[in-house]
């Protein structure tokens, strides 16, 4: 008899291995399902921002076309520090840097590098990586977006395949030479 619980016992031990290994495969599919809903909510999550980004800016706008006073924007500069998610205003001539919120200064100051460094320009997902930033679609998205924002303002250079560069275009602000 003592053969035969022995036998039991190995029997009893594999029976639960084999349910404790179904039970690890298990967990790994829910672990692998949830980073799905999670890399979706955060792109979900990122297209709100640049939503609300977006809005915040052209109430700015908005604001700032019915306040104007001809003759002020020379006099007013931007005194208090960027918080993020702040808009990202149109570069102009002696417009330090630091009007800027800190991921745009991050992204200005990887392509500053680079250009430095004689290095051409460089794709959002590359920008994504040297901010240290994991190239997930979300990330990507949100520094492409951010790039595309400085590019509109004048702050760097939009490629015609996509890519971006430090620099400057000529006339950063339209019809700012226009007196009439």
């Amino acid at each position: 008899m003592v053969e035969g619980c022995a036998v039991a016992s190995v029997l009893g031990m594999l029976e639960r291995e084999a349910a404790a290994r179904v039970r690890v495969e298990g967990l790994r599919d829910e672990v692998a399902r949830m980073a799905e809903v999670l890399e979706a909510a955060e792109i979900e999550l990122d297209r709100r921002v640049i939503a609300r980004e977006e809005l915040v800016e052209a109430l700015a706008v908005s604001a700032a076309g019915t306040t104007a006073v001809p003759g002020a924007e020379k006099e007013a500069a931007p005194s208090v520090a960027p918080v993020p998610g702040s808009t990202v205003p149109p570069w102009r001539d002696g417009l330090p840097v630091t009007v800027l919120a800190p991921d745009y200064q991050r992204i200005l100051g990887v392509l500053e590098q680079r250009r430095s460094a004689g290095h051409g320009p460089l794709r959002a997902k590359e920008i994504t990586v040297e901010l240290g930033l994991g190239p997930t679609p979300a990330k990507v998205e949100a520094v492409r977006s951010k790039a595309r924002r400085l590019a509109e303002r004048g702050w760097l250079l939009l490629q015609t395949s996509g890519a971006f560069s430090a620099g400057r275009r000529l006339e950063a602000v339209p019809d700012a030479g226009s007196s009439g």
